[in-house]
């Protein structure tokens, strides 16, 4: 059996794993749906009719059986508050969310390369040292606290750029900003102490005996054979991506998957929660997955079997 074929394999039970934890934590929660959808003040006749309608007059296990079978048919059930399916309510959202990660994916390897590289070059003098306090700076500061603090200088003082919701490429440069910052600090110094590492290599002082400039070493030589850690992190991190976007949509108003999530969390809607976080739970897998693929292709030495 082929090391993909077992991953995927895998992922069936993961994800009930997942499916089961969400269903008993979202109906842990306190608060009734059908009171937020109809009122406090709505008749117990007609609170017992909705309920009834939108089976919660069941027994938990009985929903839960009926979410696992409908689940693994790949129905997410129908949202409780639009009286639309999950599927294409999350459809609808994706792309957005999509688009925020690969923009806060480019400002962060646009950040990080440059800040790593320099870093090992010039390792224990000042452009070490400002790179080492970028990466203590961007990991400590939270986004719901950056996010906020570039919206008072960049739309508010400044106005430079937009802020309210999704448009064009200016109104994502703030939103990536907040989610790719802290990525690239952790990047940063994870490139430069990979590069440094591989830099005091054999291979790499051969390739300077031989006379090659010292940008075709660090760039050809290099900083290829320190890529495998920094696939690792960053696989790692465009799963955290989905989960800081929660707080970063609601921050920006951005119509994405994060926002749609917070919105069936305050409503009790829970096809949609469980929709959501089943999408984000999978993306995680798949992306580890395709992390484990990128292995082999940046090192022919790894075989994965």
């Amino acid at each position: 059996m082929t090391y993909l074929t077992r991953r995927l394999l895998w992922t069936f039970p993961v994800l009930l794993g997942v499916m089961s934890l969400v269903f008993l934590l979202i109906h842990l929660v306190p608060g009734d749906p059908v009171e937020i959808m109809l009122g406090e003040n709505a008749l117990p006749a007609d609170l017992s009719a909705l309920r009834s309608k939108l089976g919660l007059d069941r027994s938990l296990p009985v929903q839960y059986g009926d979410f696992i079978t409908a689940t693994l048919r790949g129905d997410l059930g129908e949202s409780f508050t639009s009286r639309r399916p999950v599927t294409g309510l999350i459809l609808e959202r994706l792309p957005a969310t999509l688009e925020l990660m690969a923009g806060a994916m480019a400002v962060a390897f646009a950040l990080a390369l440059p800040l790593g590289i320099l870093a090992a070059l010039r390792h224990g003098k000042w452009q070490d040292r400002l790179a080492t306090a970028f990466s203590l700076v961007g990991v400590a500061m939270p986004n719901f606290w950056l996010g906020p603090l570039l919206i008072l200088v960049f739309a508010i003082y400044l106005d430079w750029l937009p802020v309210n919701e999704r448009g064009g490429l200016a109104h994502l440069v703030l939103p990536a900003l907040t989610l790719g910052t802290s990525m690239a600090a952790l990047l940063s110094r994870m490139i430069h102490s990979s590069l440094l590492e591989v830099l005091g290599e054999d291979f790499i002082r051969t390739a300077r005996a031989k006379g090659l400039a010292e940008r075709v070493v660090v760039v050809r030589h290099g900083l290829p054979n320190s890529l495998i850690p920094v696939i690792t992190v960053a696989g790692l991190q465009i799963g955290a991506l989905l989960s800081g976007a929660i707080i970063t949509e609601s921050i920006f108003d951005w119509p994405g998957l994060g926002s749609l999530l917070l919105e069936s969390i305050n409503t009790r809607d829970y096809p949609l929660t469980q929709g959501c976080v089943l999408t984000i739970a999978l993306s995680y897998i798949l992306v580890n997955l395709a992390t484990d693929m990128l292995y082999a292709w940046v090192d022919p030495r790894i075989r994965l079997r």
